[in-house]
């Protein structure tokens, strides 16, 4: 059911496995499998709620990226092709 919904790893060096980018890449392919599954099982609220968590987890850590450093934030954007922060 689920055809290449991840974003390919090789694009973090394996020295960097846990840094911010990483997490960020690899709560972003959950969130991609977890949205495909509930196209197919709409009222599956577990993992809406899940989905909710994994969203807020990926929000914290780029908010601190986008503190830390601008253009590493930039440049995470543009590869994921996700949206930025809201900025007020």
């Amino acid at each position: 059911m689920i055809h290449n919904l991840s974003i390919s790893s090789s694009l973090i060096p394996d020295k960097q496995r846990g840094s911010v980018e990483s997490q960020v890449f690899y709560l972003t392919n959950r969130v991609l499998r977890l949205t495909q599954h509930l196209q197919l099982h709409g009222r599956d609220y577990s993992s809406q709620r899940g989905l909710w968590k994994i969203l807020s987890k990926r929000k914290q850590l780029l908010v601190y990226l986008s503190k830390r450093d601008k253009l590493r934030y930039d440049d995470l954007i543009g590869q994921l092709g996700i949206r930025g922060l809201k900025t007020r």
